[in-house]
């Protein structure tokens, strides 16, 4: 492979915090040795772009750091509609590259198209919560790692070189991959069902362990992702279930476990269920498929989808990184639990009904139809859960506490418009026929955008700024006169 430049870019909301994950990793980067350009993706509003741009000037990196913002994407959208010159295709344009968790992906794809990128969520950092006193791994497993409460002893923060780890193996083949690292058909989690990610239940202990399987030397790897610490990858209602476990928690909001590591390895699969594109790096050299434009979590699984093909694999990489569950402007957990009973269905139809995956896109046949059963099943599991959050305000021995639970079943009710099915399965209805209609049209056209920005890309350069903060390295001595 010939080396190709690699882009950090971090996606965001909010950008009155990004500003310290910007220098954290632009910090490990330079303890590392490594350089890269960061690029700060900004999903804000015009308003809060105002308010909070200062923040990010008032950073200090090593790194250039640059920022694409809502009048940068502007800029982009308005170039590509020009270029289609099809009115009627503007709307389908703005959809795919909309304010959401999909869209703006969609934007760093394209900003690093013929390149590789490495991309990690606001609320990431740069260190992993490892124990003390590793165990050994068994002889296919992969990782081990426990939730502890937080503030318990025993577990230590540990750094890792994050991009030098990414070089290792993205976009290398399997033939040329370390020698350290295990292969393997797919990794199976103790814990969950990672096709169709749903929990077990909630479990204090898991473990990944590789499936045998063999793959195919010339296969490259196009995506690559660290292991996770702090808040674990689970479900909603596997907060929930924490929230009803502690008998003196008051705040449904607040996660007061932390998810730290005994042990890890890297490895090589042919399938990964187990994507998280927050903490990812992808070979976006020859471009790759679109992340799905959706507010819904589960923009990328796609990618659990598309890298199925025998062509190519996917790795987790021998670093880990932590994740720290910022609460400013995030949905609340009721909201996560009816967003998580919607993107469930939408990965069993769609996975179900794939028929084709090739370069830049997969296909399939669902055509967003919502039936009784489909809707009844998502709100007896709804129901349910209501029903243990009662129970457990029933047993609350103090007020605060029987007003928390009642404050979550009240939000819960609501969200799924008080269990009322006729309302319910409406509504649902007409949300995921937006949704799959947004997603079958987008992956339409994205081949053709692929095609504009990369020669656009190649002419000169995409609309984006220098933030001009200030440096964070340290200042070399005046030479002393002879």
């Amino acid at each position: 492979m010939s080396e190709r430049d690699l882009h950090f870019v971090i996606p965001t909301y909010r950008l009155r915090d990004v500003g310290a994950t910007v220098e954290a990793y632009d910090e490990n980067f330079a303890r590392s040795g490594q350089t890269a350009p960061i690029i700060v993706f900004d999903d804000s509003s015009v308003a809060n772009h105002d308010k909070y741009f200062g923040a990010l000037e008032a950073t200090k990196t090593v790194n250039d750091l640059w920022y694409v913002g809502p009048a940068e994407k502007e800029q982009f959208v308005s170039y590509i509609c020009k270029r289609l010159r099809d009115r009627k295709l503007d709307v389908l344009v703005r959809n795919l590259f909309r304010p959401s968790y999909g869209g703006n992906r969609n934007f760093t794809l394209m900003y690093t198209l013929g390149d590789l990128m490495v991309s990690a969520d606001d609320d990431m950092r740069p260190y992993a919560l490892i124990e003390d006193s590793p165990e050994t791994l068994g002889e296919r497993e992969i990782s081990r790692g426990k939730t502890i409460p937080r503030g318990a002893n025993g577990h230590c923060r540990k750094s890792y070189d994050i991009l030098q780890s990414f070089r290792d193996i993205l976009g290398k083949t399997v033939a040329d991959a370390p020698a350290n690292y295990d292969q393997g058909e797919l990794v199976i989690d103790s814990a969950m069902d990672l096709e169709s990610n749903n929990s077990f239940g909630f479990a204090r202990e898991n473990s990944l362990t590789l499936q045998e399987g063999r793959l195919p030397r010339s296969a490259v790897v196009k995506m690559a992702q660290t292991f996770r610490t702090g808040t674990n990858d689970i479900d909603a209602v596997d907060f929930v279930d924490m929230f009803l476990d502690d008998p003196d928690e008051v705040d449904a909001e607040r996660l007061n476990d932390t998810y730290v590591l005994v042990n890890f390895r890297p490895c090589l699969t042919n399938l990964n269920w187990r994507m998280d594109c927050g903490v990812a790096g992808y070979d976006n050299r020859t471009g790759l498929p679109p992340f799905f434009p959706t507010r819904l979590r589960f923009e990328d699984y796609i990618y659990r989808l598309w890298i199925q093909q025998s062509n190519m694999v996917s790795a987790h990489v021998d670093s880990a990184q932590t994740h720290i569950k910022n609460s400013y402007m995030r949905n609340p957990l009721a909201s996560e639990v009816f967003n998580e009973a919607i993107c469930g269905l939408l990965k069993r139809k769609i996975r179900t009904s794939l028929k084709r995956t090739d370069e830049w896109s997969i296909a399939f046949d669902y055509d967003g139809a919502v039936s009784l059963q489909d809707s009844e099943e998502i709100l007896d599991s709804a129901r349910a859960l209501h029903d243990r959050v009662l129970k457990s305000m029933a047993d609350a021995r103090t007020t605060e506490r029987r007003d928390a639970l009642g404050h979550f079943a009240a939000g819960l009710s609501r969200t799924f418009y008080d269990f009322e099915p006729d309302f319910f399965q409406q509504n649902v209805s007409r949300m995921v026929d937006d949704e799959v209609g947004l997603i079958r049209s987008s992956l339409e056209i994205w081949p053709t955008l692929l095609e504009i920005v990369y020669f656009k890309r190649h002419c000169r350069n995409l609309p984006m700024r220098r933030v001009k903060n200030r440096s964070a390295r340290s200042p070399q001595p005046r030479p002393v006169a002879a």
